[in-house]
């Protein structure tokens, strides 16, 4: 046996390892909550500078505000006010008619990172992490050593307020003052007041720039907002459409990653793998999981938990070799077309544009499993200044991003995009191009993929960033065919006018001279301009737009066509259907109207009216015509292939044959004639 110095001298040596650098270092490790993380981070959560730190606290009260009313179906009414303390300290104070948050509930919300029903949510929405409106308190309470103050009403309860400040060694809230009140006039709603340390100021990165471009692609809200030196600004609400709720969905396994999907087998209640493929992942079918299992060599029985790396990953190989629907569109809330313009109009009427390319809205597609698209709209001319780059509106989930432009998937997009075709300048084609012109472009999607927690810029991936470059194109396109339809136009004004005025003058001279009648000229110029004349009118009246399209058959032979247009379902009334030219109109609003036998050098009218509030958002000259070679028209398009509705055959004469050339050697010969 070993004797008692024999076993001290046993147990010193562990003594003296526990004095090793090794164990030094244990002794210093411990575990750090999520808020001390960012309490010494909080760049990464966009609270990086003085003027940025003021906006962001605002930008996550005002998305919070805007979601909570549009998960309670009721029209936002956001209040924003800032107040100045002096020595660069602000008071915020935000204020929503939402639903209102349970009492109980309210400390989490505001008091509490990483906290919130949405992050494992997959359905679009404003919010993701669960981080903004608690960063943000907690940002205060760094910066001013002050607490925050809530108060919140549910419709038919008493309201409830609070201090809160939060407790970045435990991340939980440490509340105060906690009572009920009475909230008069109050049915129902939200406010939350908070002090920060931050700077104002005006121009591109502002608080008055961001709320603007918020209304802009959130036209059923209505914002107030009084800055630090009391001057009030309202952007009034442009419409009650309230925009579609969006419904949570199941993964997409396009484009997954092989550790998602192995997250997604470890944890599903499937017993093999195939019901695992079509109960826990959206579009895929009992054929399409057969179909992927067959790629992969993998046996429909397999238990999920029992799949292999290799397995995992001849499966995610296989899901990208098949072809599977995209997305359903449910689970996102595009603002749509009709909306877009109708939110620029609102907002941008001060600048008169000359143009508003018909927004883009692309069919959903999928990138790491999470459904997105892209919506886009290009506004042009009018008072928008020429001299510089164009301007970029970049939206992700209907919120702006107004920092970290060069860092954005959206700004390189336009960058690679060759601008000179559409008719803008662009320096070696390449880079943001110049002119008068706003570029809107809107990604939705069920987790937009950030470059960081501070939700500035979207991340590049091929998938996004080609789905952008294709919805600016069309937006693009219709552009250009505008500027193109705009000077073939205005040339061929000028020609008409130049005729109906020199051919009478001719005319009433020679007859005078030769003491005979004056011709009636009206065959002669048809055979000199042989055009299709398309002419719009509107007169407006409150909120009733009387529309009227005068159509002049300036050719030698009797015309029929039909015009096609898409009118607003919301803002159409009787006046459309009654008119003896009407044909139909379908349920997205296009509209066919029949033009039989116009007489040469005739016309005839179509009039309609349109009414609410979505009137203005039609633009009478996107309008198209069928059953008519559309060289021979002005004033509108040939009526696109992909509209799905059925127009006239082209019917050809003669005398459609013209060419430019011997127009001319006709008009000479008609004038000798004279």
């Amino acid at each position: 046996m070993p004797s008692e110095n024999s076993t001290a001298e046993i147990t010193k040596e562990p003594v003296v390892k526990k004095t090793s650098i090794a164990h030094k270092l244990a002794e210093k490790q411990q575990e750090i909550s999520v808020t001390e993380f960012f309490e010494k981070n909080k760049h990464i959560l966009g609270f990086d500078s003085r003027s940025k730190s003021l906006l962001m606290g605002i930008k996550e009260a005002v998305d919070n505000s805007l979601d909570a009313c549009e998960e309670a179906n009721i029209l936002p009414d956001i209040f924003v006010r800032i107040d100045s303390l002096g020595d660069e300290e602000y008071k915020i104070v935000v204020e929503d008619n939402g639903p209102g948050i349970v009492h109980r509930m309210m400390p989490n919300v505001f008091g509490r990172l990483l906290y919130g029903s949405r992050f494992h949510a997959l359905r679009q929405s404003r919010g993701q992490q669960g981080i903004g409106i608690s960063a943000t308190i907690m940002y205060g309470n760094i910066t001013t050593g002050r607490s925050a103050h809530v108060m919140s009403k549910i419709d038919g309860e008493i309201a409830r307020e609070m201090d809160i400040v939060i407790d970045t060694k435990t991340n939980r809230p440490v509340v105060s003052n906690d009572r009920a009140f009475i909230w008069e006039g109050k049915e129902h709603g939200t406010s939350i007041e908070y002090y920060i340390k931050g700077k104002y100021q005006m121009g591109k990165q502002s608080v008055f720039e961001y709320l603007k471009n918020t209304a802009i692609v959130n036209p059923h809200s209505k914002v107030t907002f009084i800055d630090p030196n009391g001057k009030s600004f309202v952007f009034e609400r442009a419409t009650d459409i309230m925009p579609v709720k969006s419904k949570e969905i199941k993964p997409h396994p396009e484009g997954m990653e092989i550790g998602d999907f192995q997250k997604y087998a470890q944890n599903t209640v499937q017993k093999n793998v195939k019901s695992f493929l079509t109960n826990d992942f959206t579009r895929v079918t009992s054929r399409l999981a057969n179909e992927i299992l067959t790629k992969a060599n993998v046996s429909p029985d397999t238990k999920p938990v029992d799949l292999t790396r290799d397995q995992c990953k001849g499966i995610v190989k296989a899901i990208g070799e098949v072809k599977i629907m995209a997305p359903p569109t449910d689970c996102l809330s595009p603002i749509g077309d009709m909306l877009i313009k109708k939110g620029l109009m609102h907002v941008l009427d001060g600048m008169r544009p000359e143009y508003y390319a018909p927004p883009v809205t692309r069919a959903p597609k999928s990138v790491n499993g999470n459904p997105f698209l892209v919506e886009a709209g290009i506004v042009y001319g009018g008072d928008i200044p020429s001299d510089g780059q164009v301007t970029i509106l970049r939206f992700a989930n209907r919120v702006p991003l107004l920092y970290q432009p060069g860092a954005c998937a959206i700004t390189k997009a336009i960058s690679n995009i060759d601008w000179r075709r559409y008719g803008l300048e662009q320096r070696g084609g390449k880079g943001i191009p110049y002119g008068p012109a706003i570029f809107l472009v809107h990604i939705a999607s069920t987790k937009v993929p950030f470059t960081s927690e501070g939700k500035e810029a979207v991340a590049e991936f091929d998938e996004i960033t080609n789905e952008i470059v294709l919805a600016l194109k069309l937006c693009a396109r219709s552009l250009k065919s505008h500027l193109n339809k705009d000077e073939k136009k205005r040339k061929t004004r000028a020609k008409f006018e130049i005729v109906q005025e020199i051919l009478p003058q001719i005319a009433e001279k020679t007859s005078s001279y030769l003491d005979r009648p004056v011709p009636d000229l009206d065959m002669t110029i048809s055979k000199i301009m042989n055009v299709i004349w398309v002419e719009p009118t509107v007169e407006n009246k409150k909120k009733v737009r009387n529309v009227t399209y005068t159509i002049y058959n300036y050719t030698r032979e009797m015309r029929t066509m039909r015009l096609h247009a898409k009118l607003p379902r919301e803002s159409v009334n009787l006046s459309l259907f009654g008119g003896e030219n009407f044909i139909e109109m379908n349920d997205e609003g296009k509209t066919t109207w029949e033009l039989k036998d116009i007489p040469p050098s005739r016309n005839v009218s179509i009039k309609f009216e349109l009414t609410g509030d979505m009137a203005d958002t039609f633009n009478v000259d996107e309008i198209y015509i069928s059953g008519i070679n559309p060289v021979m028209v002005m004033g509108a398009d040939a009526l696109p292939g992909d509209w799905g509705i059925k127009g006239m055959e082209i019917v050809e004469f003669e005398s459609d044959l013209i060419t430019e050339e011997d127009e001319e050697t006709e008009e000479a010969e008609i004038l000798d004639d004279e």
